[in-house]
């Protein structure tokens, strides 16, 4: 169902919440197979903090026993007036995964928010996953168009809804963007990884979510170093110390284990978020020691303040208590 009356802007508004888009058709769900859901929006001007998705799923058995429906989403692609503003794939999970997956842990790290409310009946699930955007739309109408992959529930659905929603936030001071990740086969060694920025995306690198093809960190003693951070590797564990992972630092809804509250976890393995400090300029270069032939993805999370619109030279632009990507920032000062 589209909505009408998209052609004025909330300009000048402060805080305004619009929703864009709903639909009851359920092959535009998550159902016992995978499937995809595309869909083209016309929608108002003004500057949205957020894209958010609100699902109120039915279905006819559990449809992830011991995790939430973010973990369904294979992947996700959002483009606005012809614009790439996000691009996730994810490594890995599935309906039997426990706990968070790779989507809500980005998101929830970047300042995002992606939870789920905590199910009387595990066959209902209700939530809700905020993408922080930061983009400053022009008035008039603006066109989104949204792919999303699903993958396989454990249980078929029967009914439910999938409402888009924008908030607007006229104090919205960062753009966020997350562009195609940079893909690499590793063998059992330490390796350079070359990950790609695009140069026609304004802004700096303020993190790189690093996921493995399987739930399985797989990194030797040397970690992950960044060549224009310093001359060490950091193993894994003290890049979760830097995030805040480590502090239980990702929340996860597991109605296995509990239907009233969500869970602590200190990490998500074969997931992590790496804080870059601002890095700018161009492609980043990684040594990563790989205890394992695997293949991983690097996704490069770019911010920038609003209206910013060109590149620099390679360089860092960022001390920790600086507010580029202010969540990931203020996340390694904990």
């Amino acid at each position: 169902m589209s909505y009408q009356r998209m052609n004025g802007n909330s300009q000048g508004a402060g805080v305004r919440f619009a929703m864009i888009e709903s639909t009851n058709t359920t092959g535009n769900m998550p159902t016992n197979a995978a499937n995809t859901y595309s869909v083209g929006i016309n929608a108002q001007g003004g500057l949205v903090e957020y894209l958010c998705l609100r699902y109120d799923l039915t279905f006819g058995a559990d449809p992830c026993p011991k995790t939430q429906i973010s973990q369904l989403i294979n992947s996700i692609r959002v483009v606005i007036n012809g614009e790439v503003v996000h691009d996730f794939r994810s490594g890995f999970g599935a309906n039997d995964s426990v706990g968070a997956g790779t989507y809500d842990y980005l998101l929830n790290s970047i300042g995002g928010r992606a939870y789920e409310a905590m199910p009387a009946d595990v066959k209902i699930r209700e939530g809700y996953i905020g993408i922080p955007l930061g983009c400053n739309t022009p008035t008039g109408v603006n066109r989104y168009e949204i792919i999303v992959e699903w993958k396989a529930a454990a249980g078929a659905i029967t009914s439910g809804s999938l409402q888009w929603w924008l908030k607007f936030n006229t104090a919205t001071q960062k753009k966020t963007t997350v562009v195609p990740a940079t893909s690499f086969t590793h063998s059992a060694s330490l390796e350079q990884v070359v990950v790609r920025v695009p140069q026609n995306v304004a802004g700096v690198v303020s993190g790189i979510l690093v996921q493995n093809d399987s739930a399985d960190d797989q990194l030797g003693s040397q970690g992950i170093r960044i060549n224009s951070l310093g001359d060490y590797g950091l193993e894994v564990e003290m890049w979760r110390w830097l995030n805040s992972d480590m502090i239980n630092g990702i929340l996860a809804s597991n109605p296995n284990t509990s239907t009233t509250q969500q869970t602590y976890e200190t990490k998500l393995d074969g997931a992590l978020l790496i804080p870059t400090y601002g890095l700018t300029g161009g492609d980043i270069v990684l040594q990563v020691d790989s205890s394992a032939a695997t293949t991983r993805t690097y996704t490069p999370i770019i911010t920038a303040v609003v209206g910013s619109s060109d590149m620099d030279t390679v360089r860092q632009t960022q001390s920790a208590p600086s507010n580029t990507a202010q969540t990931i920032v203020a996340r390694t000062e904990n």
